[in-house]
């Protein structure tokens, strides 16, 4: 290792828990690089990540019980960060393996995982859950249905892995998006979605929220369905969001209370907006509004979660936890449907299903968003300032990476 890459930089974020009065919301934090590794332990130098409203999600539910996104990797120690002031938002990002004190994990293995924003990773290795596939971090602390995100992916087996830097960008900003709209989109029509005729959904600008129309689009493409697909956004996101091509309408924050047509609707939260929500569920107890059969809520592309928390759902029986509730907002969570239909469909049949979807996407994805890469961890830090005081551009999709070859770091 160069004495130009002897230290580890990561980008942390406050806990609100915290309570630090501190204006900076997220700080870079340099520590060192460990010198020997723990037992069945892998670094990870961490080449770059995406960054999206899916990683806002992420920061806002960090400290949430069910959730616990902060608890995957822990923050550095050193200065005035630590564990209990600060976290490291979860990443869906490439690397290399640059040390391994792993008996079937050699250095030079690229790989692709629910990484860390830093310039390396170490991470443990479960001694016996490794395939040629992947391997798995051991979080025994987190509930057993968040395998998924103790996954690391082996690309030399990953039948998903195109090598070439557009295919890895594309990757690391719509594989877990596109995953999460994928597994929504099965479950709403896999439970009858009481006989909806209308999906609207909002933060429509977003990734996961474009992925869930073009999934519903095709599945009314192939004849399965004749839904109508609205998209909610702001006026800023209008022409974006219609050149997408993806909804029959879009229709912005302020005026969806005239332009929404008496449907029965299903309405799929991904901006998290308790505001937006209050005035939407009122706007459905009028007479003359349409009706609202089921509200589901996908993600949280606002900095703060909405003060409504959102219901469960009930899984053993794959239908809404309670009818009664609607238009209370019920959580989707992958992991959790996921499980349901390793039990329901064979493992095949979900591997062949899925790459069938993902070669489509591949194709169909490549001119909604123009890429953006950020290199060198001040300009990543710049970069997130910008996306907290103005949100996301949904035109960009973002590649992070604290990397700057240009800059020479020593301990």
């Amino acid at each position: 290792m160069s004495s130009s890459e002897n230290i580890n930089l990561s980008l942390c974020f406050q806990r609100p828990s915290a309570r630090l009065v501190s204006g900076d919301k997220a700080v870079i934090a340099a520590s060192a690089i460990p010198r020997q590794l723990p037992p069945n332990s892998i670094l990870i130098k961490v080449d770059r990540f995406g960054f999206s409203a899916n990683n806002v999600t992420y920061q806002a539910l960090g400290e949430q019980a069910h959730f616990r996104y902060y608890d995957f990797h822990p923050a550095p120690e050193v200065g005035d960060v630590s564990p209990k002031t600060h976290g490291l938002v979860p990443v869906w990002g490439f690397g290399t393996i640059v040390a391994s004190s792993h008996p079937k994990i050699s250095p030079g293995e690229r790989i692709y995982g629910y990484l860390a924003p830093s310039r390396y990773l170490l991470v443990p290795v479960s001694p016996s859950d490794v395939n040629k596939h992947a391997f798995y971090v051991p979080r025994p602390y987190l509930p057993a249905d968040r395998r998924p995100y103790n996954q690391i992916i082996r690309c030399a087996g990953d039948p998903e892995y195109t090598p070439t830097a557009l295919g890895e960008d594309l990757t690391m900003l719509y594989r877990p998006l596109f995953w999460t709209a994928y597994w929504f989109e099965d479950w709403i029509f896999s439970v009858g979605y009481r006989g909806a005729t209308a999906f609207l959904i909002s933060s429509a600008s977003a990734k996961t929220a474009f992925c869930a129309a073009y999934l519903i689009g095709k599945r009314r493409s192939r004849g399965e369905t004749n839904v109508k697909i609205v998209g909610l956004t702001s006026k800023r996101n209008v022409a974006f969001t219609k050149g997408l091509s993806l909804y029959d309408e879009v229709v912005e924050y302020d005026s969806f209370t005239s332009a929404l047509g008496r449907e029965k609707w299903v309405y799929v939260d991904v901006a998290g907006n308790d505001d937006l929500n209050k005035r939407l569920f009122a706007h459905f107890q009028t007479p003359a509004s349409g009706e609202l059969v089921a509200s589901v809520a996908l993600g949280m592309t606002t900095l703060a979660p909405a003060s409504e928390k959102a219901s469960s759902l009930d899984w053993s029986t794959n239908t809404f936890a309670d009818s009664s509730k609607v238009p209370q907002l019920e959580q989707f969570f992958m992991v959790e449907w996921l499980n349901v239909r390793k039990h329901q469909l064979s493992l095949q049949e979900i591997f062949r299903r899925q790459k069938e979807a993902w070669a489509e996407l591949m194709v169909d994805c490549v001119p909604w968003v123009r890429l953006e890469h950020v290199k060198g961890a001040e300009e990543v830090k710049k970069a997130y300032d910008n996306v907290a005081t103005s949100g996301f551009s949904p035109d960009a999709g973002f590649i992070w990476s604290l990397w700057d070859e240009k800059v020479k770091t020593k301990l």
